[in-house]
């Protein structure tokens, strides 16, 4: 003998509802699960390579830009500026950069320049003193002024504790910061367009 039950609309749809709900409320768990295995984009943009148009970059003018949240600055220098460097290599402390550094300096910035040769004038390099983490500021008029010396070729100047670099970024003798400022792996993919934190190697 069959039975029927007498089921209350009103009931099933409640029934249906709550079902639903609690299938949402799973997917929505179960997903917020996941992502916490999953960088964040913030997270990924934080070490992420950079990419950076130069192609505004005067001689004589320098750009700032962020990457893995260090200032990172790209200068393009004259040939007055270049020239500088050649009065400076006995003043620098390490002046073809064999210390190791907290980032090691690559293959194609060994050289007085510290830069890539097909791009010899722009100096890129992380603005961060190596003594205890300031960022030095720009000195690129040559001359005596206050904090700096009479022979002054132009360059950087830390503001914490008097740290002076050349414009190749090399720390002068004597001074509290021990290494010269790091350059980051870099290349550029066209003549106006550069990638900081990657090279041909890959990623830093």
């Amino acid at each position: 003998m069959t039975i029927e039950k007498q089921v209350d609309p009103g009931r099933r749809g409640l029934l249906v509802a709550t079902c639903a709900a609690g299938g949402v409320a799973g997917l929505a768990t179960a997903g917020a699960f996941v992502s916490t295995f999953q960088p964040s984009e913030r997270a990924k943009a934080a070490g992420a390579p950079v990419e950076v148009d130069i192609s505004d970059l005067k001689p004589g003018e320098m750009k700032v830009t962020e990457w893995r949240g260090n200032p990172v600055w790209i200068l393009k220098r004259t040939p007055e500026m270049m020239e500088s460097l050649n009065k400076t290599e006995s003043q620098v402390a390490d002046p073809k950069s064999e210390k190791t550094y907290q980032m090691p300096l690559p293959e194609y910035c060994k050289n007085q320049h510290r830069s890539r040769v097909e791009h010899k004038e722009t100096l890129v390099v992380v603005g961060i003193c190596s003594h205890l983490g300031c960022s030095p500021g720009k000195k690129f008029q040559p001359g005596a002024q206050p904090s700096l010396p009479d022979d002054w070729q132009g360059g950087f100047l830390c503001p914490c504790h008097g740290s002076t670099f050349d414009l190749a970024a090399r720390v002068f003798k004597n001074k509290p910061a021990p290494d010269n400022l790091d350059v980051p792996p870099h290349m550029y993919l066209t003549d106006t367009k550069l990638m900081i934190g990657k090279d041909e190697k890959g990623e830093a």
